[in-house]
């Protein structure tokens, strides 16, 4: 079978990634060898982790869902991944002075995937490694001979002060050479201190950070051939390479769990506004056909070239209807051993969210747990209920406003496909149901995150309709009691007793 341009063009080519072991990593990673197999060699950089050495953990990989594709079809491709151990907070990237030789020599294409996604993190930390770290792969991008492409992930929620965010990288205010210092220097005390008036008009240290290294990668241009993708929220495969898999429940996949759950009963949430988010597939899909594209062009652009990826103005899906499409698909396929009935709700009102989560959130909590307590159970409820209430209010600031995000440039790229490329490597959101999809997500988040195989489905559904029937009772005791103690309260009880009495 004959090779496409994109294959061509990776064909023999050597590759350095960062953060491969993370969700998208893993995805770009196994895309990579699936569909550019003729590739020389992929070096990822790795961190010794529980006594495991980078190639051990990698082997781990394979075992992996996301693998079982090439293990199945062709597992001799696993040779090509090399382990270079190292890390993203430690000078020179803490790599040998070996492996440092061999990717200055060798590498061709550099994905810069690495970041710290704690939206919670300090300052101290999220500087160190998303921007601090930054600058020490554009470091060592200067010293490689063969270089053709140095791509450097972003996120398309790195300029909340921008109502409409086109592709190109704005000024700053701050610069980024002098946070790296201040955080060098300056003790953590302190610098927590000052963090929130730093941090303004951003919600979190993750988007305020990435926004500063979008400045660094964009000060080395063009001296090093280097572009920015800024993907937007990146959920759950919807086809490659296995529909709906994830690693991890964070963003929608947490809510829709935590939802289907019965943890979760509210949420402060625009109905009317966009949910911007994007299959990984059809992300990593753009990623690797942004590195050819810019490896096809004569002349870089005297400015340096930024992605959004992000869904075209044509699929666009609201909150709202990814609510009641979610909860659709949890009664269809929900969970095992929910908490309670899963029929939670959005509000634009943080007065009516409050009650809610005092009253469907905090209050169950604290009765399970006392139940737990009483019967020498390990008590979980409240620290599961502070994990999502921190969950919750960290992304309560994507969900309450509304996002334009201009891609032009990335859709162009899909334009510019032969055929057989624009099949083997799909972005057309155009063509994805936005029904069957959701209905992915849960399944993945139930399978791979719960692990919580499709066999038990059957039980599952017993115990829906078990909650079911536990919720109506609930509501109306809680209806009784409310009412009872109101005409207790004033007074009115004996009234409609004696009324009720003479009759």
């Amino acid at each position: 079978m004959s090779q496409t341009p994109v294959q061509k063009w990776y064909s023999g080519k050597t590759i350095f990634v960062t953060g491969g072991s993370g969700f998208m990593g893993k995805v770009l990673l196994e895309k990579m060898l699936y569909a550019c197999s003729e590739i020389r060699s992929i070096y990822v950089l790795i961190r010794p982790k529980r006594s495991k050495s980078p190639q051990a953990r990698i082997e781990d990989w394979m075992k992996l869902p996301v693998f079982e594709r090439i293990k199945r079809e062709k597992p001799e491709l696993f040779k090509k991944l090399i382990a270079v151990q190292g890390d993203l907070t430690s000078d020179g990237l803490g790599i040998s002075p070996e492996n440092h030789e061999k990717l200055i020599k060798e590498t061709e294409i550099v994905f810069h995937c690495a970041a710290t996604l704690k939206l919670e993190a300090k300052l101290k930390d999220a500087i160190d490694f998303n921007t601090t770290g930054t600058k020490r792969v554009l470091d060592l991008c200067k010293q490689m001979k063969k270089l053709q492409v140095m791509l450097h992930m972003s996120t398309a929620f790195c300029y909340c002060d921008k109502e409409v965010l086109n592709e190109r990288v704005y000024d700053f205010h701050h610069s980024p050479y002098d946070l790296m210092r201040i955080a060098e220097w300056m003790d953590e005390k302190t610098l927590d201190q000052i963090t929130p008036d730093l941090l303004k008009p951003h919600p979190n240290t993750y988007t305020y950070t990435k926004r500063l290294s979008e400045c660094l990668v964009r000060d080395n241009y063009p001296q090093l051939p280097a572009c920015i993708v800024r993907p937007s929220i990146v959920c759950p495969a919807n086809k490659e390479p296995v529909e709906g898999w994830v690693d991890n429940l964070n963003g929608p996949v947490g809510i829709m769990v935590a939802g289907g759950k019965g943890i979760m009963r509210s949420m402060l949430c625009n109905g009317e506004y966009n949910a911007e988010v994007i299959p990984v597939d059809i992300a990593i899909n753009g990623l690797i056909t942004i590195a050819y594209t810019m490896g096809q062009m004569s002349e870089l652009p005297p400015e340096i070239p930024v992605y959004n990826v992000t869904c075209r103005e044509t699929k666009r899906t609201t909150w709202k209807e990814v609510l009641e499409m979610g909860k659709a698909t949890a009664y269809e396929y929900p969970f095992e051993a929910g908490i309670w009935y899963p029929d939670g709700d959005i509000t634009t009102s943080k007065l009516y969210h409050t009650i809610c989560v005092v009253l469907f959130h905090w209050l169950p909590a604290y009765l399970i747990d006392f139940l737990m307590f009483c019967f020498g159970q390990k008590r979980f409820m409240c620290r599961l209920q502070g994990m999502v209430s921190q969950g919750l209010e960290l992304l309560q600031f994507f969900t309450t406003r509304q996002w334009n995000f201009k891609s032009q440039q990335y859709q162009a790229i899909a334009q510019n496909l032969t055929p057989a490329d624009y099949e083997l490597f799909d972005m057309d959101v155009d063509r994805i149901d936005t029904k069957d999809y959701i209905r992915r997500i849960v399944l993945g988040g139930r399978q791979f995150c719960m692990k919580e195989p499709l066999s038990t489905l059957p039980k599952a559904r017993i115990q829906l309709k078990a909650l079911y029937v536990l919720d109506k009772v609930g509501k109306a005791f809680m209806i009784w009691f409310l009412t009872w103690s109101i005409l207790s309260i004033t007074g009115l009880k004996h009234i409609f007793s004696d009324t009720f009495t003479s009759n």
